[in-house]
């Protein structure tokens, strides 16, 4: 048997028809389960979490959470260090002039 787990039941989980343990009798209905109610939460939810189906050590999915940095006003962002060609004292990136 192949146990497809909830690594946390958020408040949309709980409210959902979804059911956290079901089992199957193959490991491939477990995976297809898995993925696809990873996926079908993504779209469905409130969005303040990401859901994706790992596998397990074990004879199990599991369907980690993750908080969905957008939904939290967290935005990715560039710093000079890493995509910018900064000519700043501060800066970490070499431009090959003398920054005294």
């Amino acid at each position: 048997m192949y146990t497809v787990q909830m690594e946390k039941e958020c408040g949309c989980f709980k409210k959902s028809e979804y059911t956290n343990n079901m089992t199957f009798e193959t490991q491939q209905d477990a995976y297809k389960y898995a993925t696809t109610v990873a996926e079908l939460m993504n779209e469905e939810f409130c969005g303040t979490h990401n859901f994706t189906a790992q596998k397990g050590d074990g004879d199990y999915f599991l369907i980690t959470v993750a908080i969905n940095p957008e939904a939290v006003g967290i935005t990715p962002h560039v710093s000079c260090d890493v995509g910018c060609s900064a000519t700043d004292k501060w800066s970490l990136e070499s431009n090959g002039k003398s920054n005294k």
